[in-house]
């Protein structure tokens, strides 16, 4: 308003003006002011009035146009300030939204970098604990170590006073053997008096030359010196088996005593059991359907007899009586017997025994502490479950094996794992070598390299049957181990024919000597008693003979265990009084 006021004042001031100066430029104008008159003031006066009020006009219409222009500003102005104002909404609008996604991203982010934190905090918690077992883990082989260092400490101990005890015994024999050397010093002087006195008592009877009798005295003294050696030798060779059996016994019976394992013997049958006796229909099916889908697809033979509720299955391998059994099994439950739902069952028991086998193997090695072992072997390993050797199991075999290696090598203080590792995969090569063909012990060469297994367990599996010298200690002992094993009272069992060809074997090996009168095996051909004469062979020549004959038993025989060998020289003299 401030604004129209002014434009109006400026406005009457200029007309007020103009008026003024109109009538002043008339004023000046006139000639004389006698002459004006009344009625030319009235016009003047008139002129005056009507300049006024067109002053008056003309400032209304200024001051009109000056309200309609000041409006116009005005609405101008608020339109203005409307759009500066919606400007100003829309701009802070899209601000707000802005912030909004930029605050809806940062808070993605941080929920995102909060769950990478809760991931990265559960890893490491994790890693903590595993680090924590680790530590536990290797606490506890610490203290198996600082036990096992002490038994060892122990054992030294005890092994220095037997050295220091042998010690002492080597000084007395060495005593001995200086009084024996003397003696024989002494006795070879009076061998020589007497040759001398024998050479001339037989030059003098005989009429012998000196060259023929130095001959027949030099022959005599090489079948006495002979004698004496073998008589020196098995004295030293008694005492050092008596010491060698007395350690080894030692060990063995601690191993022995600390492993508790079972006997398992496989049979060639197996039974399952039926609710009832209309199981039987249903098994055999129409025309025989059933049973011959079931036989085909398994490899078993099925044996449905008049024994009530019972079913017997046939077959050589383990593998498919136990695939047969489970399969047979599982349709029983089902009730749903015919050749595709056979088919069926049969896949699945297939598909699961694998994985079962598999499983197998793995557990084995975790129980023997083989954790590095190529899982490629296990399913190998826990194959053996279903092979069998003289009936018995062959997995249970070899964990046997490698628990007693094991252990007689800590006892040593030699590496016991590799004892073990040596020990289980001994016998690889029995888990597929009926299905390649060839010898286990080939088969199971070439499966451990292909695995890299280690150069001892290669030797183990050559020389448990002698097939290559023994290179490591570790070997030795799985050897040993095998022979153990194998050798249990109802560990093992053969056929009636096997049996009694191995005795005849055995007897016909040791006849074949010079001297041997009469043979005869004993105690399941565990041992084997020589009935010698007396006449053709000496005690040393018999001391001789055992080993002779034990030697040839190991060239031409497979046996499991061992072969006692005793050789029974008796002299008899018979005189009567009469």
């Amino acid at each position: 308003m401030s604004v129209e006021v002014l434009v109006i004042t400026v406005f009457l001031a200029l007309a007020i003006g103009g008026a003024l100066g109109f009538m002043l430029s008339r004023k000046g104008s006139s000639k004389s002011p006698v002459f004006e008159t009344a009625v030319d003031l009235e016009e003047k006066k008139k002129e005056a009035e009507l300049m006024v009020s067109k002053a008056k006009e003309e400032a209304q219409e200024i001051i009109r146009k000056a309200q309609e222009e000041a409006k116009e500003v005005r609405l101008n102005s608020e339109r203005e300030a409307e759009k500066i104002v919606r400007l100003a909404q829309e701009e802070a609008d899209r601000l707000r939204s802005t912030l909004k996604e930029e605050t809806e991203k940062i808070r993605k982010d941080l929920d995102k970098k909060s769950k990478e934190m809760e991931e990265y905090l559960a890893e490491r918690k994790q890693e903590v604990q595993k680090l924590e077992q680790a530590l536990q883990h290797r606490e506890a082989n610490l203290e198996r170590r600082v036990q096992a260092l002490e038994r060892r400490e122990e054992e030294l101990y005890r092994r220095e006073k037997e050295v220091r005890e042998m010690e002492r015994q080597i000084d007395q024999a060495q005593r001995d053997l200086q009084l024996k050397l003397r003696e024989i010093d002494e006795r070879e002087k009076e061998i020589e008096a007497l040759r001398h006195r024998e050479i001339l008592e037989l030059q003098r009877i005989a009429s012998m030359s000196l060259e023929e009798a130095r001959a027949e005295l030099l022959r005599r003294v090489e079948e006495e010196a002979r004698i004496e050696a073998i008589r020196v030798a098995k004295r030293i060779e008694e005492e050092a088996r008596e010491r060698a059996e007395f350690e080894a016994k030692k060990i063995i019976t601690i191993a022995v005593q600390r492993l508790s394992s079972e006997i398992a013997i496989n049979y060639t049958t197996a039974t399952v059991e039926l609710p009832s006796n209309e199981f039987k229909g249903r098994i055999i099916g129409r025309e025989g359907r059933n049973i011959r889908t079931f036989e085909l697809l398994t490899g078993v033979d099925l044996i449905i007899d008049d024994t009530p509720d019972i079913v017997t299955i046939s077959s050589f391998d383990p593998m498919r009586r136990e695939l047969a059994k489970d399969a047979l099994e599982r349709l029983i439950e089902d009730g749903r017997i015919h050749p595709a739902r056979i088919e069926e069952v049969v896949a699945e028991v297939k598909k699961e025994m694998d994985e079962k086998i598999r499983k197998m193997g793995e557990e084995t090695c975790m129980e023997l502490g083989l954790y590095d072992i190529n899982p490629g072997l296990y399913y190998y390993i826990g194959k053996l479950y279903y092979r069998t050797s003289y009936s018995q199991n062959v997995l249970l075999h070899s964990k046997e094996v490698a628990y007693l290696a094991g252990m007689m090598a800590e006892e040593l203080g030699l590496d016991a794992k590799m004892a073990r590792r040596a020990g289980l995969l001994h016998d690889i090569g029995k888990a597929i070598s009926h299905e390649l063909g060839g010898s286990h012990t080939d088969i199971g060469i070439e499966l451990c390299r292909r695995y890299g297994e280690p150069y001892p367990v290669l030797n183990a599996i050559k020389a448990h049957h002698n097939e290559e010298p023994v290179r490591y200690p570790e070997v030795a002992l799985v050897c040993a181990a095998d022979a153990l094993s194998a050798a249990r009272p109802g560990a093992r069992r053969e056929s009636l024919e096997a049996y009694l060809k191995r005795l005849e074997k055995l007897e016909e090996i040791v006849k074949s000597f010079k001297g041997v009168q009469n043979a005869y095996a004993v105690q399941a051909g565990r041992e084997v008693r020589v009935i010698v004469s007396p006449e053709e062979i000496s005690d040393e020549e018999a001391y001789m003979l055992s080993k002779n004959i034990a030697r040839k038993i190991e060239e031409e025989m497979q046996f499991p265990g061992q072969i006692k060998v005793v050789v029974i020289r008796e002299t008899r003299h018979v005189e009567y009084a009469k």
